[in-house]
């Protein structure tokens, strides 16, 4: 995980190692959006077009599926990642998720990179009731 913050002019730049995870993808587009108004997500553009495709496929969870479409077009903008590893943030994102002049957490997993503002990366922290209880139970399921 890394902490980074945006920039006055609402960019992010991301550490060599998340640069490069989003550039195995081999493409320069980006989806920067939020799909739960909580969190931000980078989607290189053909993970985010896999995503589209799985949403509007959806059949048994058509309802769930359109509301995340909306609050992801609603939310997102495509974007490129600049000569020194910046990417802009559009503005309703950055404003209704408050990452203006405070620390992110970024986790790249799943084909994307997630993007936590400071105020749920301590949510999150403090969910954590027994982490060691946690952890014995995965090890007995083969975790290493």
């Amino acid at each position: 995980m890394f902490t980074g913050k945006l920039d006055d002019k609402g960019r992010l730049k991301l550490p060599v190692n998340f640069q490069e995870f989003l550039k195995s993808f081999g493409e320069q587009k980006l989806y920067v959006t939020s799909l739960d108004r909580r969190l931000a997500q980078l989607y290189p553009m053909s993970v985010w077009l896999e995503n589209e495709k799985l949403l509007e496929d959806e059949q048994e969870h058509s309802e769930e599926a359109d509301r995340i479409k909306f609050t992801a077009n609603d939310m997102g903008a495509d974007a490129e990642m600049d000569g020194q590893g910046r990417i802009l943030f559009n503005t309703q994102l950055r404003r209704e998720l408050d990452l203006e002049g405070q620390d992110v957490h970024l986790l790249a997993h799943g084909g994307r990179v997630e993007v936590i503002p400071e105020t749920i990366y301590q949510e999150l922290r403090r969910k954590e009731q027994n982490p060691a209880a946690d952890l014995t139970v995965m090890r007995k399921r083969g975790l290493k």
